[in-house]
């Protein structure tokens, strides 16, 4: 059984996604780092990304381009990468933290968007950051799952 939660701290400006699902954390860290995988669940939508890049070392940028133009690219820097476990990277003027850890036949996800501010917290609610992310997380889970039972 899958299982998510999703809370908003207002104390620390943070937004913290939890999804706990059938899969190694390597095949999840591998969706996180895979151009041609985030194509297929980044968008919220359900739509494939027009374009993705990825530079996956401290200092290498990324950029996510949607076809369904709801939104403009998604572009940062990676200032962490530790395989499998942990990626941390700066975006939209937030730290963003992936946390993998292994349960039997399953990883536990933590994904974590801490803002600079209360203000910049709240901007990220008004523009549904914690909505979409939700939605994009949930394609992980299926992009992965569909993998899975693929193989």
């Amino acid at each position: 059984m899958n299982t998510q939660e999703t809370t908003v701290d207002r104390g620390t400006f943070t937004i913290t996604f939890r999804r706990s699902f059938e899969a190694s954390r390597e095949d999840v860290f591998d969706a996180w780092t895979d151009p041609e995988s985030i194509k297929q669940w980044w968008d919220p939508t359900g739509t494939p990304l027009a374009d993705c890049t990825v530079d996956l070392r401290p200092g290498g940028a990324f950029a996510f381009v949607m076809a369904s133009r709801h939104a403009p690219p998604f572009q940062g820097v990676y200032s962490l990468v530790e395989r499998p476990e942990r990626i941390v990277f700066d975006a939209m003027g937030a730290v963003g933290t992936i946390r993998l850890e292994s349960e039997p036949n399953r990883t536990r996800m933590t994904v974590t968007i801490r803002c600079a501010s209360a203000e910049h917290l709240e901007q990220f609610i008004k523009l549904g950051v914690d909505v979409g992310t939700d939605r994009t997380l949930d394609n992980l889970v299926a992009h992965v799952e569909r993998r899975r039972l693929a193989s």
